[in-house]
């Protein structure tokens, strides 16, 4: 599932492209996603972008009055194309500024594309988001009064979007092997020291992602059809029996709440 690393990488390929061009058309070729894509989209055209964020996994186009909310699902992405280039089986909603066009492919169909007329963080989808981990507003001191009382592990804390928005499991894995935390560890038994290294080995793990362009274990590319690298260098994601690559001890693999965890049995406590 794109996370936070290939949310941001897309709006930055995107956004330079996009930004102060009018919306010429709205094209949509499957309304039938995570979300039923609404009519409303419509008053999307005839109005320029006036810049592309980022709020935890979701996309928003600011169009002044309006936005348009993307998110990625399971299996999405959106590419800048010339217009004439032909929507494959899977590309269901395009977003055109005269000669290009911003189209959304979606295998798995777990996306959305939805349209808000009043201020995006009163969305439903967004209106509870926690914060936002590259946020100055996130450090020990805010983790640590998230994860204080809590029984459930960090892990599940970390992937928990009402707390912090947008890490995901790839990223919560490799975070809390930089931190040297095992992520059964029940999260309110961290110590302060311990939540500030989390905090900045979660700063650490997302910028290189987004240095990286992402990741992309099946269908992820950038807007300029890239895929990502961050896989490629992990520490510990996805490399279960493998040697941990600081101390050479088997990387184990666990399952934790339906989702596969990946840590090193010497380096994480």
């Amino acid at each position: 599932m794109p996370e936070l690393p290939e949310v941001e990488v897309t709006r930055r390929s995107i956004a330079p492209h996009i930004v102060g061009r009018t919306i010429s058309d709205v094209t949509v070729r499957e309304r039938r996603l995570r979300w039923p894509v609404p009519a409303a989209l419509a008053r999307a055209r005839r109005r320029a972008v006036r810049a592309v964020r980022r709020r935890g996994k979701y996309l928003l186009l600011d169009l002044g009055r309006g936005h348009v909310i993307v998110h990625l699902g399971m299996s999405g992405s959106l590419r800048l194309l010339a217009r004439r280039t032909p929507p494959g089986r899977h590309e269901h909603v395009d977003i055109v500024f005269g000669d290009r066009v911003l189209r959304l492919r979606d295998p798995r169909r777990f996306g959305a594309v939805l349209w808000t007329d009043g201020p995006p963080g009163a969305h439903p989808l967004l209106a509870r988001l926690g914060v936002e981990p590259l946020a100055r507003a996130f450090d020990g001191e805010r983790l640590r009064a998230l994860a204080r009382g809590r029984r459930t592990s960090v892990k599940q804390l970390l992937m928990n979007g009402r707390l912090i928005a947008g890490i995901g499991n790839i990223y919560a894995s490799e975070a809390l092997f930089l931190a040297g935390i095992r992520p059964t560890r029940r999260a309110g038994s961290l110590s302060r020291a311990q939540c500030a290294a989390l905090a900045r080995a979660v700063k650490r793990t997302l910028r290189a992602a987004i240095r990286a362009g992402g990741s992309t274990l099946r269908d992820f590319v950038g807007g300029d059809g890239a895929p990502g690298e961050f896989q490629l260098r992990a520490w510990v994601y996805d490399r279960a029996g493998l040697p941990c690559r600081r101390c050479g001890a088997p990387i184990r693999r666990r399952v934790q709440a339906g989702r596969a965890s990946f840590y090193c049995p010497r380096c994480q406590r």
